[in-house]
């Protein structure tokens, strides 16, 4: 809590920039428009949720959380069996990203059907900005407050949910973010130098099929057994077959006729993604002669052939080991994604349609902003006539983000109600795998709409 507000006072300094409906601009700063202000803000304070929920279960911090009322019972242990060093991270963790979580979906509520920014509405949406950090931090205290009981097991299951949507949405973003950069290095190509580019699109291609094709093989070497880990087999196999045939898709005449941006960069980068939503979903099979530890993979005993258990470094008796390399990986994925979603620019009118955006503006404005009465400048008001992007959906967006976050941070750890366990778990398996095969639909969608709906316009 301590961590919460001392950092909660940069929020605040930060909210000072943007006092009221249209955000306002130091005279260094590049003009911007009105609606990637708010986006960013609103990114800012997940982020720095983000943060606080990291620092809760670095070492140490577990004396300092271990006095808030109800955390720890009877002594220093919880129902006479786990240690509450243990579980206090945890447990902040989950109410931190309650916090967030409850926050983001009331502003979805709130702001449902906002036309234009000519609605009373809109003004809470772009402005207010230190008062909404009250709110947050005001939610935020009342989380520490809720009891036990069954709070942990069922928001887990919430968590679970939210982040098997919140996959499909990074997914949806990635898809966005190659067709951007493919069609800006095909520009530059057409432009001059073609050579140059074009070598350029073909190495990061290579690169990242490489990538890919490793991780399949590292999979197979480390993750299956000759006479165990079928799951495991069957996971592989699919989706390096899965994303052979989208890449295949991706380059047809057809398709390319339909669709000239597409090529085998987005295949290349969903691929790569999709390894990855594999390694972590094997990650938390509970299974431990399939997951081994990744210090095990570095550092593997002489002598031994069974791995340690869990995934990441043998854990001391008696606590959790919150942090592994497929969590890290999934963190920076999560920061690129959010940065990103404030601030695209997207031609693709397939992915705009299923982000619920406008075609995007960038970052800058074209035009100046102009200054008030008093000097300052103000962020361009671009959203008179329409939004640019569903503000109820964003925000739903970042609630399903704060449960991702939760899930990652804690490893997706199954806690039961007595807290005697916690432990990785087939759902969260397959919540990942079946996220992965319909991220890769999704991908396919946006290559084969407009030949299965040629009456409809997808340019």
């Amino acid at each position: 809590m301590g961590a919460c507000l001392a950092l909660g006072s940069l929020a605040s300094c930060a909210s000072c920039l943007c006092g009221s409906a249209s955000c306002l601009l130091s005279s260094c700063c590049p003009s911007t428009y009105n609606s990637t202000m708010s986006k960013l803000s609103f990114s800012f304070l997940l982020l720095l949720g983000t943060l606080v929920s990291i620092i809760m279960i670095l070492p140490g911090m577990e004396e300092h959380l271990k006095k808030i009322p109800h955390f720890c019972t009877d002594g220093s242990f919880i129902s006479g069996s786990v240690n509450c060093d243990v579980i206090v991270g945890y447990k902040s963790v989950y109410r931190m990203c309650f916090a967030m979580a409850c926050f983001f979906f009331l502003f979805s509520i709130i702001m449902i059907r906002v036309r234009s920014s000519k609605d009373p509405r809109a003004a809470i949406q772009n402005g207010f900005w230190f008062f909404k950090f009250l709110v947050l931090v005001g939610i935020t205290v009342g989380a520490f407050f809720i009891p036990d009981g069954i709070f942990t097991t069922v928001w887990y299951y919430f968590g679970v949910v939210g982040s098997f949507i919140f996959i499909l949405i990074q997914l949806i973003l990635l898809v966005d973010f190659a067709h951007s950069w493919n069609q800006s290095w095909l520009e530059k190509a057409e432009e001059g130098n073609s050579k140059c580019w074009f070598g350029a699109l073909l190495f990061v291609t290579i690169i990242n099929f490489a990538m890919a094709f490793t991780a399949v093989v590292l999979f197979y070497i480390f993750y299956t057994k000759p006479d165990d880990c079928t799951e495991h087999k069957v996971f592989i196999s699919l989706n390096f077959l899965f994303c052979i045939a989208v890449s295949i898709v991706a380059v047809l005449p057809k398709v390319q006729e339909a669709q000239p941006s597409s090529g085998l960069l987005q295949a290349s980068i969903i691929s790569l993604y999709t390894m990855y939503v594999t390694w972590s979903a094997m990650t938390n099979n509970p299974n431990k002669q399939c997951n081994p530890s990744l210090l095990s993979l570095v550092q593997p005993n002489s002598g031994s052939t069974t791995p340690p258990p869990g995934p990441g470094p043998t854990p001391a008796p008696g606590s959790v080991q919150w942090w592994d390399a497929q969590g890290i990986v999934g963190l920076i994925i999560f920061l690129f994604c959010t940065l990103y979603a404030s601030i695209r620019s997207s031609n693709n009118s397939q992915v705009n349609k299923l982000m619920q955006t406008e075609e995007g503006q960038g970052l800058t404005a074209n035009i100046e902003p102009e200054t008030g009465e008093d000097g300052v400048r103000r962020a361009v008001d671009n959203e008179e006539d329409g939004v640019t992007y569903s503000y109820s959906f964003f925000h739903f967006s970042l609630c399903l983000a704060s449960l991702y976050i939760m899930m990652t941070l804690t490893n997706w750890y199954k806690p039961n109600t007595d807290y005697k366990a916690m432990q990785s778990t087939m759902p969260a398996v397959w919540v990942k795998i079946c996220s992965s095969w319909l991220g890769l639909g999704l991908y396919l969608w946006t290559l084969v709409a407009p030949l299965v709906l040629p009456d409809r316009d997808f340019s």
